[in-house]
């Protein structure tokens, strides 16, 4: 059984750095299209105290040949699914940036739900809320021709920047792009009539972006809600004077969330 448990979180999740004495976990979720190199890399520069586990979907990277999955309660199961026991073992916080966001978000809801288990902190990063009349009045792209997809995208800032330099590139990174949205456009979400959660959500954005609804996440908690943003566009978090900015904060806010755990 250890084999098998183990063998399904190494396909699942992708840990630079392992740390049995840290004193919490943060789980990252990536980016449409996105895989988990940006944030396993995380777990090399933050502290000793955070241990760092990126998540890895189906169509990129190791599992490149697995079928994209097409709906969020696919992504909410299997994650639940493999990282449950570890979650219960020592605080967590669940960081997600724009497609992220809504992952890391469907995933704590469930969480919460059914397993009455709760994040020390949730970060969510380039998204509205599931549930904001932005967010629901977003037209659908998913279903447009490579073309029209990709002007879109360069139109609204939403690809990284190394890959519309290598059309080569590009064409491998659509389809997963497009599978990701199409989870997003398909899931749905209505606000709680009561706060979810009871932990601090801290939203981040960067201020040339498209504007999000950020202040619609603060419905979620009953906790503190925090919005910082900063300067750049969709991809701001790539910015390594930023990132250190987000680092930093998360580090804080985990170091010191240990002690209300306890």
């Amino acid at each position: 059984m250890e084999q098998t448990a183990s063998n399904s979180m190494d396909k699942v999740v992708n840990c630079f750095k392992k740390r049995p004495d840290a004193v919490a976990r943060l789980i990252c979720f990536p980016w449409a299209g996105g895989g988990s190199i940006h944030y396993a890399r995380w777990g090399n520069v933050l502290s000793s105290s955070v241990e760092v586990l990126a998540v890895k979907l189906p169509g990129r990277e190791s599992r490149a040949k697995e079928p994209f999955f097409e709906n969020m309660q696919q992504i909410v199961d299997e994650v639940i699914s493999v990282l449950l026991p570890l979650l219960k073992e020592k605080p967590f916080a669940l960081f997600g940036h724009s497609f992220g966001a809504f992952t890391s978000f469907a995933v704590a809801d469930a969480l919460k739900k059914i397993h009455n288990v709760e994040p020390v902190h949730i970060f969510l990063s380039g998204a509205s809320a599931p549930y904001s009349e932005t967010r629901i009045k977003t037209p659908k792209r998913s279903d447009l021709s490579d073309e029209d997809f990709l002007k879109w995208l360069i139109s609204i800032g939403g690809t990284p920047p190394e890959l519309l330099a290598n059309p080569e590139v590009l064409k491998l990174f659509l389809p997963a792009l497009k599978a990701d949205l199409h989870v997003v456009e398909n899931y749905r979400c209505n606000k709680a009539s009561i706060p979810l959660f009871s932990c601090p959500v801290t939203c981040f954005d960067g201020k040339d972006d498209i504007p999000h609804d950020l202040q619609a996440w603060k419905d979620i908690t009953s906790g503190d809600f925090t919005i910082k943003m900063f300067h750049g566009s969709h991809f701001y978090l790539k910015d390594s004077g930023n990132e250190k900015k987000i680092l930093d904060y998360v580090t804080k806010h985990l170091e010191t969330s240990e002690m209300d755990y306890l």
